[in-house]
């Protein structure tokens, strides 16, 4: 395939925490490495929904994903099948939510919480978590270190084309605590730590690099409606495409055609937002 990549998604992250406590992904931006964007997320801006449009280029009301209670397999072109079309290798290193969508439904912890299926039409190589019991006191998520290493894992040991890593911490955290405060500051410092010492990994071994948000956050931890803190969160691209002005807004339906347009993969003729990287 022309370009590998991988799309890095932090859950629940707004525009303003990105710009701000991110310094090691800014530091790239001013170094020229990176540029960021602001993206905007479709309506309902909750998980389930957001994920669904992130990799079908759709809206909840077109692929059905209305709310986080309607988890099910989606039935319409996704960036894991057009790669797939294109003879690419892809992989997963997500919530579960990702490979109920995508894969199969209903999500089984036994045998879908790990799987290597070459001739998979969606997902080949895939990691999971589920997050079990998970409540406002109880996180129930993973370490974003052993995310990072699990995907890292996959790329060289199956030459991956694609792959996306999803984590729930800070979106967690902001639920947990809100946004201003000081445990919501050290978090999204610390993830970005973490992610610094990945980034420059992936780049060497040929990735393009994707990393941004599902949707925002307000201050009192919540999202799923229209306010700009809910919606809006950065999007940090590390490759070698011209983009749009730093000044324009992207919008998150544009996101699986830019991917697949990158990898030089069919873009289904259901993802009908314009591109944005050449």
């Amino acid at each position: 395939m022309p370009k590998n990549l991988l799309l890095i998604i932090l859950d629940g992250v707004p525009y303003a925490n990105w710009r701000r406590y991110f310094g090691c992904l800014e530091g790239w931006v001013k170094t020229g490495e990176a540029r960021v964007w602001r993206m905007r997320a479709s309506l309902p801006s909750m998980s389930g929904p957001c994920y669904a449009s992130i990799h079908t280029g759709a809206p909840p009301q077109v692929h059905g994903v209305l709310t986080n209670a309607h988890i099910h397999r989606v039935q319409m072109p996704d960036v894991f099948g057009q790669v797939r079309k294109a003879g690419g290798v892809t992989g997963a290193v997500t919530h579960s939510w990702w490979s109920e969508f995508f894969n199969r439904a209903p999500f089984d912890m036994v045998r879908d919480i790990e799987y290597d299926e070459p001739e998979s039409a969606s997902i080949n190589h895939g990691r999971f978590h589920t997050m079990t019991a998970y409540n406002h006191d109880n996180q129930a998520t993973p370490c974003d270190a052993d995310l990072f290493a699990t995907l890292t894992s996959l790329c060289a040991r199956f030459a991956l084309n694609y792959g996306i890593l999803h984590t729930c911490t800070l979106d967690s955290m902001g639920h947990r605590f809100g946004h201003d405060c000081a445990q919501m500051d050290h978090a999204c410092a610390v993830l970005d730590a973490m992610l610094a010492g990945f980034l420059p990994t992936w780049r060497k071994m040929g990735y393009e690099v994707i990393v941004t948000a599902d949707h925002g956050q307000s201050l009192r931890g919540h999202h799923g409606g229209t306010g700009d803190d809910q919606q809006d969160f950065a999007l940090y691209y590390f490759g070698d495409a011209q983009g749009p002005a730093q000044d324009i807004v992207l919008d998150q339906l544009q996101l699986a055609p830019t991917v697949l347009k990158r990898m030089g993969a069919p873009i289904a003729d259901t993802m009908t937002a314009a591109p944005f990287l050449d």
